[in-house]
């Protein structure tokens, strides 16, 4: 092949790589990182303090009590994330991959003192959102709708800021805030 020839090809070649707009081939949704995924494992081990945010008023059960939510247990499909309101040790957030890897689902695990299940646990549901996504809203699901008839419209959000230093956890009913609380990630405890 003549190097005039050769020149003209790799110039076509370019040139149509350009015209499309490609100059690598896309990647599929399976070759995405798991940005809010991999971004709360980093955070394994540690801890962390809350605030509420909502109801700003004072009048939450939870208000005025120490939040510390603990990044305790991170496999490859399952964060466990216990959730301490002062002393009471009765609450762990999972977040899980559903198996296809490209949605989470969120349940809430609620045990006894002597780690027995309580009777109302395992609520929550999965999120629409893709798992790269920084911010997952979770619907209730039809065993929370069962478990929970009040709770049946729930939405849980999960969301990282972008700049990575603060994590929210979010609880909307009927499309209105009812809970909010900030956790600090620039300062494990």
């Amino acid at each position: 092949m003549t190097t005039l020839l050769k020149n003209s090809l790799q110039f076509l070649a370019l040139f149509l790589l350009v015209l499309t707009g490609c100059t690598t081939a896309p990647a599929t949704q399976s070759q995405e990182p798991l940005t809010f995924y991999s971004s709360l494992a980093s955070f394994c081990g540690n801890s962390f303090q809350g605030t509420v945010v909502h109801p700003s008023d004072g009048t939450d059960p939870f208000a005025g009590k120490p939040l510390v939510m603990h990044i305790q247990t991170c496999s490859d499909t399952t964060l466990r994330i216990p959730f301490l309101v002062g002393e009471d040790r009765s609450r762990t957030w999972l977040i899980r991959k559903t198996p296809d890897g490209l949605q989470l689902k969120l349940k809430h695990d609620h045990r006894h003192e002597d780690g027995t299940p309580d009777d109302i646990t395992m609520y929550g549901g999965i999120s629409a959102a893709p798992a790269e996504a920084l911010t997952h809203a979770f619907p209730a699901d039809a065993h929370t709708a069962q478990l929970l008839p009040a709770a049946s419209t729930n939405e849980w959000t999960l969301a990282l800021s972008p700049d990575g230093k603060t994590f929210s956890y979010i609880l909307k009913r009927d499309n209105q805030l009812r809970f909010q609380a900030d956790f600090d990630l620039t300062k494990p405890l």
